[in-house]
């Protein structure tokens, strides 16, 4: 999985809903698979007609259901041991598929024959105008896919995020709800994520309110895009053992998912014939190629399996009344042998994602525990009964510690998406199917502020990725097909938190079957309404700030600084503590490379300090925006504290929101002598003037090293005669850089590639190429005094705005709140 550079991560725009072309997927080496043709496939039918077992001749579920065993969890808190444009052009073509208020958004082609995908008119988009709540509050999206917001909508959405109790956007009960002991899983199918009762509801909520509308006409376009694209091709990306065949699996459940919300939705047949012949290829039961026999899902990368599971489960419980007794049997026999087996065996083996938080865990429980339960009622061999308390096991204990105690995901913003997504998946399911979540939203009690997490991780154009946790800077992760931020629609109804669904139903990503009945119509009010601009994220493990000068306006102004632990992120970390993100008037001036090729030699080795991933460019100190220190990485089992954090306060009360005070202010101390073995250095952040500018400073104590000042820019860079001042200019926008010291140091521009005293990269295994980007760099000799480097980044705001470049520059120890007035 090869990844090029950019400021702002592709995966940004393709996880709004990622479908490719059906010819794209092309073998990248040999298959070793044998043809099965399903006719010659020994299926044992232990259940005639299931159905008929599990209804009556109303088609009203019975009363029986299938008991497991699960044992209570005490409440674990979270461990805290020791966080081109930048970015990844897709090595997939992704094709975002978004409703915008009734407009075609537009098209991008795919295809070796130049067909287009293209966005489909929302006709329910503006249908609830003139009412009070649940107005479809954006306009569009920038080029980032972040909302934008027009003038009109402040008048609609001026209150505080609260749940109506309007009896006509509220979802009712389940008369067949089970019992909330959850050791039991209800006979009735659907039961996963959405029972009959939410489905009956869902045409009724789909007229009253235009989020789903819009939502529900943009899963419908997908699935015609989806539904008229061969099956999907077996792609071996770099060995089974590689990154295995993860994108085939989650293509594989994109389609499944989609054409099985459609079905139900139009009871529709064609949709259940193309499912078959996407399942037939699937578990490898057609002339055409699909892995090796018997392990077609691939344990060697065992996400794969995981998400091949889920993505049947979906087909097998959302159609299941559609199936013929032969083909329930056929979908159950292939999650078995081919999915739920495979989870004893890893159980059996003590294979090593079973004890590990992150998205590892995550994922993998969570497809076997979505598998266990959609076919519980109906497996002959008691595996699922089996495997389903073996993985609530583990993932009570390890998937909900990825969250630290403030809020931050153990491995990247991007891993978030995919943990969060295995975490939600699990969580929903338990709680349709069994009526209970078996701990997983309360073994953490942390777990509430992941969502708090997301929001302030974003910057105005994308993600800080290296705000994405500990590992700051860290991987951008594979194609997100079907990992998106949905979870928070979940997340806020579970936890009661409104402003978590007022937030995601405006993203680009939302439209997504899972959306359809995770969101609660009764969120209502601006999610941005009464949020602070500024928040410290303090706990050890992943200390960081972000700050802004507005939450809605995409052309204000964001920062964000990470420290923290430099381990414990499932090496999917930087050595990037000091690193910097910086966005205004719509661009980010100052970002992350992203990762390097994942099929590296020894990227993921470890985070010892001898990793072999530490080499890589993109990996190492160099690679980041911060200080390099005699060109030497910093120290990977360093802990970087927070020293100082303050805030004049200020939350947003309004979608046009500005900064009203020139007093306004946020600043952010972090102790980084750790990372330096020992040299004292400190870094401090604070935004000036009204939030119009940046103020960046470090002071390194007597050090025997010369140091560096590094960021990576994608913009052109001009210097001016004394070298003092960079002119930074990118998409027409300037942004005017000034050293105010030390006195008599100078700015150069540099390659973003690694220095000739690094130590040789792994043979055959390169650096990626960074495109498009520059580094902006201050040399700075060894002292035997404290050197103390200040930098201003001054917007060239379009406004008018007025900035100033003169400064005071006064030590860290004595920044205040009014130091800089």
């Amino acid at each position: 999985m090869a990844k090029t550079a950019g400021l702002c991560p592709d995966s940004q725009r393709h996880y709004y809903l990622a479908v490719q072309a059906g010819d794209m997927f092309h073998p990248k080496q040999s298959v070793d698979s044998q043809a099965r043709p399903l006719s010659k496939v020994d299926y044992s039918n232990p259940n005639d007609d299931p159905l008929n077992g599990h209804y009556d001749q109303h088609n009203q579920p019975s009363s029986q259901s299938t008991k497991f065993k699960t044992e209570k969890l005490a409440s674990s808190k979270p461990r805290t041991k020791p966080w081109v444009k930048f970015g990844l052009p897709l090595v997939l073509l992704a094709i975002i598929l978004a409703v915008i208020l009734g407009a075609v958004l537009g098209t991008r082609h795919a295809g070796k024959d130049g067909e287009g995908l293209r966005a489909i008119s929302s006709a329910g988009a503006g249908s609830s105008a003139g009412k009070d709540t649940n107005h479809v509050l954006f306009s569009g999206y920038n080029s980032y896919g972040v909302p934008q917001y027009p003038l009109s909508a402040n008048q609609l959405f001026n209150t505080p995020p609260a749940f109506s109790s309007s009896a006509n956007l509220a979802w009712g009960n389940d008369p067949n709800a089970p019992d909330k002991s959850g050791d039991s899983v209800r006979q009735d199918h659907p039961r996963l994520f959405a029972p009959a009762y939410k489905w009956e509801r869902l045409p009724a909520l789909i007229k009253a309110d235009p989020y789903l509308a819009s939502w529900n006409d943009t899963i419908f376009a997908n699935a015609t895009l989806l539904y008229n694209m061969d099956p999907t091709n077996y792609s071996i990306d770099g060995g089974y053992s590689g990154s295995g065949v993860l994108d085939v699996a989650r293509e594989v459940q994109l389609r499944l998912k989609h054409w099985a919300y459609v079905y139900r939705m139009t009871k529709d047949t064609k949709w259940v014939d193309r499912a078959w012949r996407e399942l037939q290829t699937a578990a490898g039961n057609t002339t055409q190629p699909f892995g090796r026999a018997g392990n077609n899902w691939n344990t060697d990368h065992w996400l794969d399996v995981a998400e091949f599971t889920i993505a049947f489960s979906f087909a097998y419980d959302w159609m299941y009344e559609a199936w013929t007794p032969e083909q329930r049997n056929a979908i159950m026999w292939s999650i078995i042998n081919l999915g739920l087996a495979k989870g004893i065996e890893s159980h059996a083996t003590n294979a090593w994602f079973l004890t590990t938080n992150g998205n590892w865990n995550c994922i993998t429980n969570g497809g076997m525990v979505v598998g266990s339960l959609a076919i519980m009622n109906e497996d002959p061999t008691g595996t699922a009964s089996k495997l389903l308390p073996l993985a609530l096991q583990s993932a009570a204990t390890n998937c909900v510690n990825a969250v630290s105690p403030d809020g931050t995901w153990s491995e990247t913003s991007d891993y978030w998406y995919f943990g969060s997504q295995g975490h939600a998946h699990m969580s929903s399911a338990l709680q349709t199917a069994t009526g209970s979540t078996h701990q997983l939203l309360t073994a953490n009690p942390s777990f509430n502020l992941t969502g708090l997490y997301h929001m302030y991780v974003y910057g105005n154009t994308c993600k800080s990725n290296f705000a994405a946790v500990k590992a700051n800077t860290g991987d951008c992760g594979p194609n997100k097909y079907i990992a998106t931020a949905n979870p928070m629609l979940y997340y806020g109804d579970q936890y009661q938190i409104p402003r978590y669904i007022l937030y995601q139903r405006d993203r680009a990503d939302a439209a997504d079957p899972l959306s359809m009945f995770w969101y609660n119509p009764q969120a209502s009010g601006g999610w941005f309404i009464d949020l602070p601009l500024d928040h410290n994220f303090d706990d050890p493990s992943d200390a960081w700030v972000s700050m802004r000068s507005s939450w809605t306006n995409t052309d204000g102004l964001f920062a964000s600084v990470k420290s923290g632990n430099l381990t414990g992120h499932q090496t999917h970390g930087d050595l990037d503590a000091g690193d910097l993100s910086l966005d205004a008037m719509g661009e980010r001036w100052v970002g992350q490379l992203c990762h390097n090729d994942y099929l590296g030699t020894g990227y993921f080795s470890s985070e010892g300090s001898n990793s072999q991933r530490w080499l890589y460019y993109r990996c190492r100190t160099a690679g980041q925006n911060t200080i390099l220190m005699g060109g030497l990485n910093q120290n990977p089992a360093s802990s970087n504290p927070v020293l100082k954090f303050e805030s004049t306060g200020d939350v947003q009360n309004n979608i046009n929101y500005n900064v009203n005070s020139g007093q306004s202010t946020a600043y952010w101390i972090t102790d980084l002598a750790q990372a330096y073995n020992g040299t004292a250095v400190k870094r401090g952040i604070r935004m000036i003037n009204g939030r119009t500018q940046v103020l960046l400073q470090d002071e390194i104590a007597g050090s025997t090293l010369a140091s560096q000042w590094r960021v990576h820019t994608n913009a052109t860079i001009d210097l001016s005669g004394d070298g003092m001042t960079a002119n930074m200019k990118l998409n027409g926008k300037q942004m005017t850089v000034t050293i105010l010291s030390p006195q008599g140091t100078k700015f150069e521009t540099l390659d973003p590639v690694r220095l000739a005293t690094d130590p040789p990269l792994p043979r055959g295994s390169p650096d990626l190429p960074n495109p498009g980007v520059k580094v902006l760099a201050i040399n700075l000799p060894a002292a035997s005094t404290t050197t103390t480097v200040t930098v201003l980044f001054t917007p060239q705001w379009a406004n008018g705005v007025k900035t100033t470049l003169q400064q005071k520059v006064l030590p860290l120890d004595q920044w205040s709140l009014t130091s800089h007035n």
